[in-house]
């Protein structure tokens, strides 16, 4: 007969995503894992496999996380320019406001371990295409309404609107001024007109 489980599965794994994210793969050791969760070891390898395995589940929590709040401010905004103002927003208010400047847990990954890590690289290829995916639905809706112009291509737009988005989670490591993010949103947001 198998054992019960003394521990809540999700809340151990959103315990490993706030560890990995706030030290990183390599800097996380498998006695950090065993402090920081509350579990013992056995258990650990038992329920998440080995610490690659573990990392695998929470980038992949994280992901999912992230899906259903796109897709939520998606489907609650009036407008496409509207979701997109409140996408950048998404992306950008929780790590903007968070003091010990992590950046983002999935570009963190890209950075440090997806150029070695078949399945790493993998997991981040699929996220950047669904948010590439999610942009470009909204911009094809704006630019089907007139909501956002059309002289250029949805998927440059959504490319660029993306890479912007990137490019604010890794400048947050170092820079915590909010009139340097607010001026970088703004001119993105200009390309729609």
């Amino acid at each position: 007969m198998a054992r019960t489980k003394d521990f809540d599965e999700k809340d151990v794994l959103s315990k490993a995503v706030r560890l990995f994210w706030h030290k990183g793969y390599n800097a996380t050791s498998m006695q950090d894992l065993v402090d920081h969760l509350g579990i013992s070891r056995s258990s650990l390898y038992d329920t998440y496999g080995d610490k690659h395995s573990l990392y695998l589940k929470a980038l992949d929590a994280y992901q999912q996380t992230g899906i259903q709040r796109i897709e939520s401010v998606i489907n609650g905004a009036p407008t496409a320019k509207q979701a997109i103002i409140e996408l950048i927003e998404l992306f950008t208010s929780e790590i903007l406001s968070d003091e010990q400047q992590k950046g983002c847990f999935m570009v963190n990954a890209e950075i440090e371990t997806a150029p070695h890590n078949t399945d790493v690289n993998e997991l981040i290829t699929k996220n950047e295409q669904t948010m590439e995916d999610a942009f470009y639905k909204v911009v094809a809706q704006g630019q089907q309404n007139g909501d956002i112009t059309s002289k250029t291509d949805a998927r440059a737009l959504a490319r660029f609107l993306m890479n912007t988005v990137k490019g604010i989670r890794v400048s947050v490591r170092s820079v915590k001024n909010q009139a340097f993010f607010d001026d970088i949103i703004n001119t993105s947001l200009q390309v729609l007109n």
